[in-house]
């Protein structure tokens, strides 16, 4: 405690390692049953909130229609997009162990070490980031097409590369709508925090909780415009089929005897002024 009230960081640094050497088996123990609750917690409401939304969004476009949504394979599809979290967090600890394996006391090599673990954690993320999109993407397909948890992955990957364009379309305009909301968030939130020593505690954390549950709102709006997207990029084939299917088809001039006119047919001249 005398340590840690020096607030140096040398000292600080020294007294946390002191604290987790005799702890750590516990805090890697409270941290396991805290991220399964919460992730457990995150699949269900996260699951719900997609099926209400969804239910929306295909009702507007296919009005008059009901929706059914299964639960179970967005509960699925939910569990999947948790579980590879927690693959890419593992893959980043594991990269993190190899890494200082690489700069031991014998023979030291920082530099090694630090390429060797941006490298991995690149390659991690990247994986990560894309199995995420596909797993976001899939649950259209299982309010759209009554689709299981596998067949909507697989739909959703089919999709991605029969519709690459648009799809990257939406996903780049709303993902930089998202950065720029996040960069405005945080420098807003950096005017409290400038004040935080002339300004009560209780003042500047209600203005930070203040500004970030409206950056919380604004990208769950972007995420729902980004879902709205998807689905019509999704019913656009099926409208162009249908108003093709709705024209009647016209008679062709080609079938009629060549070298004559049809007396019926009203031109502009017959028509009485």
């Amino acid at each position: 405690m005398v340590s840690l009230k020096t607030r140096q960081p040398m000292l600080v640094s020294k007294a946390m390692s002191h604290i987790f050497h005799g702890t750590s088996m516990r805090v890697a123990v409270s941290a396991c049953i805290v991220f399964i609750a919460l992730s457990v917690a995150w699949v269900v409401v996260a699951s719900l909130g997609r099926a209400v939304s969804l239910r929306d969004i295909f009702g507007h476009f296919q009005a008059g229609k009901c929706v059914v949504i299964s639960l179970r394979s967005l509960l699925g599809i939910h569990f999947l997009r948790a579980a590879f979290l927690l693959a890419a967090l593992v893959g980043i600890m594991t990269a993190a162990l190899a890494a200082g394996t690489l700069n031991s006391r014998s023979q030291p090599a920082p530099g090694s070490a630090v390429v060797a673990f941006g490298a991995v954690t690149f390659i991690v993320w990247i994986t990560w980031a894309f199995l995420n999109w596909i797993l976001s993407l899939a649950p259209i397909f299982v309010a759209g097409q009554g689709s299981d948890t596998f067949a909507a992955i697989a739909a959703a990957a089919k999709m991605c590369s029969t519709r690459l364009g648009p799809v990257t379309a939406v996903s780049t305009w709303f993902g930089l709508a998202h950065i720029v909301a996040w960069f405005a968030a945080s420098s807003i939130i950096a005017f409290p925090l400038g004040f935080a020593s002339l300004l009560p505690f209780g003042i500047v954390l209600g203005g930070i909780l203040l500004v970030t549950l409206l950056y919380f709102a604004v990208a769950d709006w972007l995420y729902i415009g980004r879902l709205v997207g998807y689905v019509a990029i999704l019913e656009m084939p099926a409208e162009e089929t249908g108003l093709l299917q709705a024209i009647p088809s016209a008679p062709l001039v080609s079938s009629m005897p060549s070298g004559r006119i049809d007396p019926d047919e009203l031109i502009l001249s017959d028509v009485p002024v």
